[in-house]
Parts: C-alpha cells; structure tokens; sequence
C-alpha cells in the first residue's frame, strides 16, 4: 500500500512507547499505595535502609515515634506517571494540530473519556458500598466472634452516634459551594467557546482553576484541623472505621480535583494559544466532564459522609 492515498477516517499512530511506560507507572504506583498503606517489612529497628524504603508509610503521616519514610515507591510512582501522561496527551494534541483527530477518530476519544470516567465512579461505588455497609451494620458486626473478627466488640463504636465527626456546616458546606460555583463557571466556560466568545471562555476557565486551587487549600485545612484535634476524639486515620473511610474518600476525591484543576489548567493554556475552536475541542470538553463527575462525586460525599453517617447512625 506504499505510496497510495489513505482510504480511511482512522489514525494510525506510529510505534508509542507511552502504553508500555503506563503499565510500568501504574505496577510501581500500585506499589507505592501498598506500601504506603499497609507496609511491606515490619518496623524493628534491624534494617533501617529496608524500612525507610518498604515500611508502612502511614507511620509516618501519623507522627508515630520512630517512623520515617514509606512513602518514596509511591511519590516515584505518581511522578513517573505524571510524567509519562503528560508526553502521551501532548503527543494526542500534536496529532490534533495536525488534523489527524477525523470524526471517527474523536468519537473513539469520547468514548475512551466516557469509560475512563465510568471506571472511576465504579471506583467510588465500591468504596460507597463499603461504607454503607459498615455505617448500617457495624452493631451487628460487633456480636460476631472474635474468632471471625478480629476486635469485633469495637466495631459497636466505630461508626456514629460512638464517633466525632467534622462538622459539615463550616469547611465541608464552604467546599460545596466552591465545587457548585466552578461547576457554573465551567459550563460558561464551554458554552462561550462553543459562541466563539474566547474572552468570557478565558475568564470561565480562570474562575474554575482558581476555584479548583481554593477548594483544595480548604481541605488542606481541614485535614490540619482534624490533625491537631486528633487526640480529642476527631476522626483520623485507623482510629475507627469512620476516620479510615473519611479519609479514604475525601483524601481520593481531594486527588481527583487536584488532576482536574491540572487538566483544566492545561486546557486554559491551550485556549490562551489559540488552540480550541468552536467546532473543536474535545480536550476541553473531557476536562468539563471530569469536572462535573468530580462534582457530583463531592455532593454524595457531603451528603452521605459528613451529614447522615457522620452523625445520625
């Protein structure tokens, strides 16, 4: 077929090392969270090389005496993947420049965004079905033997009204209404690109970044208060089955907003070169999708975790 004109809507991409490194990022990441979570060597003392690299990174979150390190497999892991996304997505915005994203082609994309977002929300579905199941019958769980389950009579008070959870009406409701707010602020932002309006599209852009940015300082704060008040009785990592599930989702879902601030920040940066038209822009459109998921993923958090579970189980 040398030499002949290409008889099809399809792109063929040339030789990619970047789905190969992915698997490599994504076997040390997972790594990471293993380590990081649970530990690979028990902390004694004997081999302070090993553990400072395979002991239980979470030791050292939580200021235990004696405990450092755990957490380098996974800062390379988030790094290496960091890295090789952002070569893979500048090569598919190279190919769009070029013209090579036909419509097949970008109904291939859209299709890839709307399976990367469902396995995400499966993602949270799992954790959701967890959580409700430990906040409807952890008194329950508490009659099982012991030989079953390890320290089951603690699992009477491992949920509300035997916890002290945050209260949502502060942070909590403020990161709500930030979340909502840059919910409006984007979809202005796509709808004025789609007008060909660039400078209110710029101004909806900057105003959800910003938002973005200001939502996660507030969580930052958030997780300095419950810190220093660990003591008191406030949730925290591995004091109860509420503090361990609070931080699980938040903290995950506290990542997620943190990539998408990311892709709307790159997506910004390619409106202000004057990269997306009306007509194409599907980078941005992915961006706003994943914004929203992230939203509505915060409203059952809000609503589930802070509120019914958090105090009236």
């Amino acid at each position: 077929m040398a030499g002949h004109a290409v008889e099809h809507d399809y792109h063929l991409i040339p030789p990619s090392p970047w789905p190969f490194l992915s698997g490599c990022a994504a076997l040390i990441w997972g790594l990471g969270m293993v380590t990081f979570f649970t530990g690979l060597v028990d902390r004694t003392g004997d081999n302070p090389m090993a553990e400072f690299f395979f002991a239980r990174g979470l030791d050292t979150i939580q200021g235990r005496e004696g405990a450092g390190g755990g957490w380098i497999i996974l800062a390379v892991g988030c790094a290496f993947a960091a890295y090789v996304m952002f070569c893979w997505w500048r090569d598919v915005v190279r190919e769009a420049e070029a013209g090579d994203h036909t419509p097949v082609v970008e109904i291939g994309l859209r299709y890839g965004m709307i399976m990367f977002i469902v396995q995400e929300a499966m993602f949270f579905v799992g954790w959701f079905w967890m959580f409700f199941e430990a906040g409807l019958f952890h008194k329950f769980r508490a009659t099982w033997d012991t030989n079953i389950l390890e320290n089951a009579p603690a699992y009477a008070d491992s949920m509300a009204p035997g916890i002290t959870a945050i209260d949502p009406w502060h942070l909590p409701l403020m990161n709500t209404l930030v979340l909502l707010l840059s919910g409006t602020t984007v979809t202005w932002a796509h709808h004025a690109l789609i007008q060909n309006d660039r400078k209110s599209a710029k101004w909806g852009l900057i105003l959800t970044v910003a938002l973005g940015i200001f939502f996660t300082f507030l969580q930052g704060i958030e997780y300095i208060e419950a810190f220093a008040h660990r003591e008191a009785g406030a949730p925290w990592l591995s004091t109860d089955i509420y503090g361990s599930a609070f931080f699980l989702a938040t903290g995950f879902h506290g990542f997620h907003v943190l990539i998408g601030t990311i892709f709307l920040a790159v997506c910004l940066g390619l409106l202000l070169k004057g990269k997306f038209r009306p007509e194409k822009h599907f980078g941005f459109e992915a961006a706003a999708w994943y914004w929203h998921f992230v939203d509505v993923v915060w409203l059952f958090l809000f609503a589930f975790v802070y509120i019914i579970f958090g105090f009236s189980v």
